[in-house]
């Protein structure tokens, strides 16, 4: 009787060692999953990634810019497309051979080269490409490659069994910068429209700066349990990127 007693003790604190350690999961540890002299793909959570490309420019010279991929089940959806095709070939290559995953959708988050200078890439592949109306518009203005689906103010699509989140909240580093939300990881991609701590408040050329703030405390309102933040350029973070972004363009 006592060792069935004494084994059914040790049960019991099995269990709830378990519980507990279940319970205290340690944090997602981000590591570099491919590395290219063109391309770096970074895993920041389970099933979201972002990858790095590089534009070379006047002012900034060679400046790397990210975008993310989200997954879930056997399918992806891309944000942002590398800078150039080369890149994105690489991209989409690694996608289907390595996450062994179909790409839905690619979504640029505004008319610049580091967001859609990839697109002709998507194209051949038959991928389909999403932007908002003004993305559009800006890109035939300036003969860029043109998404071929456009949308109003927000989108949603499905990855897998979950849904990801396109939306307007006003006017910053440009005039159509949307961002982009996976609520299955709580990762916002917030494009150029976010910077990174301590970072510059880099190309204004076609900023509207005294919007860009209040724009910035829309998105956060708009997603208060935002875990993950992927700006444009530079290293991810927290919501301090969103804290760090509305500072810097409230002193303008």
């Amino acid at each position: 009787m006592k060792r069935i007693i004494n084994a059914f003790l040790i049960l019991v604190i099995s269990i709830i060692n378990l519980n507990c350690s279940s319970q205290k999961r340690v944090a997602f540890k981000h590591k570099v999953i491919y590395n290219s002299a063109d391309l770096i793909i970074t895993q920041i959570a389970n099933n979201s990634f972002v990858h790095t490309s590089y534009l070379q420019t006047n002012d900034f010279g060679n400046v790397p810019c990210n975008g993310l991929i989200v997954r879930n089940s056997d399918e992806t959806i891309i944000f942002d497309t590398p800078t150039n095709n080369k890149s994105a070939e690489v991209l989409i290559k690694w996608i289907k051979e390595t996450l062994h995953c179909k790409i839905n959708a690619v979504i640029p988050t505004h008319f610049h080269d580091d967001c859609l200078g990839g697109l002709n890439a998507f194209d051949e592949n038959k991928i389909s490409s999403y932007a908002y109306f003004k993305t559009i518009e800006l890109a035939k203005a300036n003969n860029y490659v043109v998404p071929k689906n456009s949308f109003n103010d927000s989108l949603i699509l499905k990855v897998g069994d979950e849904n990801i989140i396109v939306k307007f909240l006003g006017e910053g580093h440009t005039k159509d910068n949307v961002v982009a939300y996976f609520p299955f990881e709580k990762v916002l991609f917030g494009g150029c429209l976010i910077k990174e701590l301590n970072a510059s408040k880099g190309y204004l050329g076609d900023a509207n700066i005294s919007a860009w703030s209040n724009t910035v405390e829309n998105v956060k309102k708009e997603y208060p349990n935002v875990k993950i933040v992927v700006p444009g350029h530079g290293a991810f973070g927290n919501k301090k990127l969103l804290d760090y972004t509305i500072k810097l363009f409230n002193k303008h």
